[in-house]
């Protein structure tokens, strides 16, 4: 019986060392993604913050409209990993409209916050098969946090408003309180 018992431990210790194995290059891919999802997103909350600081939600608007997608190809070309954010509701649809894989993404980090899960530690990677071949992608929630509300709350200023039509026609991302699940940062690179 005692050797029954050892070579079931043995088995189950190889099979975890296996898995674990196998899923090394996704947890080496899943720490690189956030280093540069940290990267991304130290550098937009710093502009934003300072365009708060010096003209208010106005200015933050320019930030998000025109440093964000900048900051995502500054990032991008240093590291080698394609940085984007989407959201099921975007504000500016042309670039954060999620892909299909992305959707299905947002939409179990929705279940996962239904659930419970505080929005902080919500990520997902998984190696996916592209025409280009064998690529890794990861998303990582984004908490709506206090800074956000200003323009992406429930009670925005009439002028603030009035810029965000402005500069996003099809704008959907309105009405969240802090907390709530604003979309995700969504970083890609190939195997």
């Amino acid at each position: 019986m005692k050797t029954l018992i050892r070579l079931t431990a043995v088995s189950a210790m190889l099979t975890a060392g296996l898995v674990l194995a196998e899923n090394a290059p996704i947890n080496s891919n899943a720490n690189e993604a956030k280093e540069v999802i940290k990267t991304f997103s130290m550098q937009l909350k710093g502009e934003l913050k300072h365009a708060l600081e010096e003209g208010g939600p106005l200015k933050a608007i320019a930030v998000c409209k025109e440093r964000a997608p900048a900051i995502a190809t500054e990032v991008g070309e240093k590291t080698g990993w394609q940085i984007g954010r989407t959201t099921l509701k975007p504000r500016n649809v042309e670039l954060n409209t999620p892909d299909a894989w992305e959707q299905g993404v947002l939409n179990e980090f929705a279940k996962r916050k239904a659930a419970g899960e505080d929005v902080q530690t919500i990520a997902f990677g998984e190696v996916v098969e592209t025409d280009a071949g064998k690529t890794f992608r990861f998303m990582k929630a984004i908490p709506t946090m206090e800074l956000c509300l200003a323009c992406h709350g429930t009670q925005i200023a009439p002028e603030v408003a009035k810029a965000i039509d402005e500069n996003y026609p099809k704008d959907q991302a309105r009405g969240y309180s802090e907390g709530d699940l604003r979309g995700a940062f969504s970083v890609s690179k190939p195997l």
